[in-house]
């Protein structure tokens, strides 16, 4: 199969898609890919248990960063990288043709209900702290505008996110549509939100058997204690950037709900439709069903 191609840079108060043109790839790397808030977090936990057999107290955060991000610097960012001996999971955030795709690396990429994500989206923006503005807007080499506060109508949040697709973070029709573009390339495996949530287990289990990972059952149910939204909320601090410091209430507030379905009582049922009308426009049936629903 052909391989996906970089064709672009992707640049803005978030990103800085350059790093991956200098980043030398080892055989078994792992990346995990995402819309922002889709489960990002929860994957990263998954993996580094499956890669550490269990163990507690992992520094996920640490161990597995955000490449593309520009804070801090790549400069800084890659030499860390390049010094990691463990099998790598690193996070990115990019669309396919805007990151460097490789036949070494195994790419997960987990999808969720849109409504979902800007829900979660929106706890994250309200409640960042000055640090955080601080961090993506006064970092020398911003391209474009800077991210603001954002209104405290959710609602509005909602419709201005689907307005301005994907406004005030990044376009979302693309990276889900990229990203499913290439979903039958042998090293990419899809995982969903919400079959996540009905059955942790299994969708585990499969993830194991694409990563290669044969899951000592001794340390089985450790694996599946420390993947739990419960004690992932209780040691959030170790699996959020900089233990939550930009964000009012810590590492708290970045690992929050973990449910879906939240905004079903806020939107109106034309709202929603709206959602589902250009999700179907954007993506084709199959996708906008899988992203919503989690059926291929």
């Amino acid at each position: 199969m052909n391989l996906p191609q970089k064709t672009r840079e992707f640049h803005n108060h978030h990103f800085d898609s350059t790093i991956w043109n200098d980043f030398k790839f080892r055989d078994n790397d792992i990346i995990i890919a995402t819309y922002a808030k889709s489960g990002t977090t929860w994957l990263q936990q998954i993996v580094s248990q499956l890669l550490f057999n269990g163990e507690e107290g992992m520094e996920v955060a640490h161990m597995s960063p955000w490449l593309d991000l520009r804070v801090p610097p790549k400069q800084v960012k890659m030499p860390e990288v390049e010094a990691q001996e463990h099998r790598r999971f690193l996070k990115t955030h990019l669309p396919v043709d805007a990151l460097v795709f490789s036949p070494k690396a195994k790419y997960i990429y987990i999808g969720r209900d849109g409504r979902d994500v800007v829900w979660s989206m929106y706890n994250h923006h309200a409640n960042a702290n000055d640090l955080w503005y601080h961090a993506l807007n006064d970092t020398p080499g911003l391209v474009g505008e800077p991210i603001a506060k954002p209104t405290p109508d959710i609602v509005q949040y909602y419709n201005d996110w689907l307005d301005k697709d994907g406004f005030p973070f990044w376009p979302f029709w693309e990276n889900i549509r990229t990203w499913w573009e290439i979903r039958n390339q042998p090293n990419v495996h899809f995982i969903h939100f919400a079959n996540l949530k009905a059955d942790m287990p299994g969708e585990i289990k499969k993830l194991a058997e694409f990563l290669a990972i044969e899951i000592d059952e001794t340390k089985w149910d450790a694996i599946l204690e420390h993947c739990s939204f419960e004690y992932m909320k209780k040691n959030s601090v170790k699996s959020v950037p900089l233990g939550g410091a930009f964000w009012d209430g810590g590492s708290d507030t970045f690992i929050n709900k973990g449910t879906n379905g939240r905004w079903k009582d806020a939107l109106s049922k034309e709202a929603s439709e709206r959602y589902e009308k250009l999700c179907v426009e954007n993506l084709g049936e199959d996708c906008a069903r899988w992203l919503n629903t989690g059926k291929m």
